[in-house]
């Protein structure tokens, strides 16, 4: 599994009742399945029916998840998406990381429409961890969230890709009274009431050339 956020969160000793995860891709890559495992109730949210497939045979069995088959948008309706394995992204998004960094080009032989909703749909208003990779999407997310996680991991940034709402993203994140706690490769985790200095998780490139990638996303 992706154990990086379940490990520090739980390091910091944050309590953790109910975990959620917007963009799954496969169960072994999910940011979250560290509480499935613990027995934390969840809630995955997933739009490739495909995957949906994959999830609901893995957890059928865990009683504590609950797999929402939707797309997250910043308005209810059909949304056309583009399938590109694990960066698979929406029509509604100006850049993704598929485009930034993998020259891809929309085509229709990829595409497909599922239901899209606005997050508040979903979210009762008492996640604890919030993990959101929808390349692209994640600020519509934000957008409509009633919760106030104590921690929400957000993909920001990634090689050549800059998340296109990284200024909508900081101007809230402030606004809530939440501070970057940590980055890596293409998330940043922001910790509600943290004020100290990110931490750099990154992959090991020079000091110099991590604190550059990073920046260009503030």
């Amino acid at each position: 599994m992706n154990a990086a956020l379940y490990e520090f969160v739980t390091a910091a000793n944050v309590p953790v009742a109910y975990a959620c995860e917007v963009g799954v891709y496969l169960p072994d890559t999910s940011n979250v399945l560290g509480w499935i495992n613990d027995g934390v109730r969840t809630t995955l949210v997933e739009c490739d029916p495909l995957i949906v497939t994959v999830l609901r045979q893995r957890f059928s069995t865990n009683t504590h998840v609950r797999i929402e088959a939707v797309a997250v948008a910043d308005e209810a309706g059909q949304l056309t998406l583009y399938r590109t394995a694990a960066s698979t992204f929406g029509q509604n998004v100006p850049d993704a990381p598929a485009l930034a960094n993998d020259g891809y080009q929309r085509a229709e032989s990829d595409a497909f429409s599922v239901q899209a909703v606005t997050f508040d749909v979903i979210d009762d208003g008492s996640i604890d961890v919030l993990s959101i990779d929808i390349e692209g999407g994640e600020w519509y997310v934000l957008r409509h969230l009633r919760s106030r996680p104590a921690v929400i991991c957000v993909e920001t940034h990634g090689k050549h890709y800059v998340n296109p709402f990284i200024s909508e993203i900081r101007a809230w994140m402030s606004e809530q009274g939440y501070g970057a706690w940590y980055f890596d490769a293409a998330d940043t985790v922001y910790r509600r009431g943290w004020s100290e200095p990110v931490v750099d998780r990154s992959p090991k490139l020079s000091w110099w050339k991590r604190m550059r990638r990073w920046s260009r996303h503030l």
